[in-house]
């Protein structure tokens, strides 16, 4: 959430190509080492972590991460999303899914224009969910806490875009303690809703499906909206009413003022630009005449 797909994808594109500045002989195995040992000293099966870190899709993402420790001028284009164009979509997807989106506003509180306007900001309705196995995403940022891999990955930053590295190694530091926790939440997540850890793909951020919900919102807050007996944040219900409880959740209700809506706005991405193009968008949507 806190992270833009449309954003990262920019950034990948324009002003990133990671080179692996790793020895031979820091292999998976090796790099995921220390991780492994304190999941399995945190609780999780020995034998699930070992097959799961043997399998071949997993990779130390070191072009994923890197986006997080590069210097950039470029920023979101906000405007996009309350185009005329991006509005119609909107009003579209809100005919398609307005059941789902009137009993997410009818339990929670939750204005179905608001719900809207972050699935379009986030994923454009599903169109942009990311590429990354969230599995590689959160591994590789926790496998920072070990120091030879962090002072390895830090060389294998272009020189130009790097940051300085006191800055680097106060945010790796602060970034893995946060992966860790992250990772975790997903294991759970995955294992709760039995789903195949291979196939949950998301942000550069680590966050996922419609919603782009990071794993610890995903395992607490997010909900059955079908009633199918599974939360799948990768399906329309689920994800509308995901994010109508996650602002709940947050104090959002129908009563609530412009100033206390931007709060609660605030804590589903850290970010002025958004949630002032949030409102932007669910205003333009309650004024639209063909809703």
């Amino acid at each position: 959430m806190k992270y833009i797909l449309l954003y990262s994808c920019l950034i990948i594109t324009l002003i990133f190509q990671a080179t692996n500045a790793f020895p031979d002989n820091f292999n998976t195995n090796y790099i995921f080492s220390d991780l492994k040992k304190q999941l399995i000293k945190d609780g999780f099966n020995k034998k699930k972590i070992n097959k799961l870190y043997s399998n071949k899709n997993i990779h130390f993402d070191s072009k994923g991460i890197s986006l997080f420790f590069i210097h950039s001028e470029y920023s979101l284009d906000y405007d996009q999303f309350v185009s005329n164009t991006a509005l119609k979509n909107a009003s579209v997807y809100m005919n398609k899914y307005k059941d789902n989106l009137k009993k997410a506003e009818d339990q929670y509180g939750v204005d179905k224009t608001i719900i809207t306007a972050i699935l379009l900001v986030e994923t454009r309705f599903g169109k942009y969910l990311g590429n990354r196995l969230v599995l590689n995403t959160l591994s590789t940022m926790a496998a920072l806490n070990n120091n030879k891999i962090r002072q390895h990955f830090y060389k294998s930053i272009p020189k130009k875009k790097k940051i300085s590295r006191k800055k680097f190694e106060k945010k790796s530091r602060r970034k893995a303690k946060w992966a860790y926790i992250e990772l975790k939440a997903l294991l759970k997540y995955s294992a709760r809703e039995n789903l195949d850890l291979f196939k949950i793909k998301g942000s550069y951020a680590g966050a996922l499906g419609l919603s782009q919900f990071l794993p610890s919102n995903a395992l607490k807050l997010a909900k059955d909206g079908n009633n199918d007996g599974e939360i799948n944040l990768f399906q329309h219900s689920d994800a509308i009413y995901s994010i109508a409880n996650f602002l709940n959740h947050y104090g959002w209700n129908p009563d609530i003022s412009g100033q206390k809506a931007y709060k609660v706005l605030y804590k589903y991405n850290h970010s002025r630009p958004y949630v002032t193009t949030l409102l932007k968008i669910s205003h333009r949507l309650k004024g639209l005449s063909y809703l």
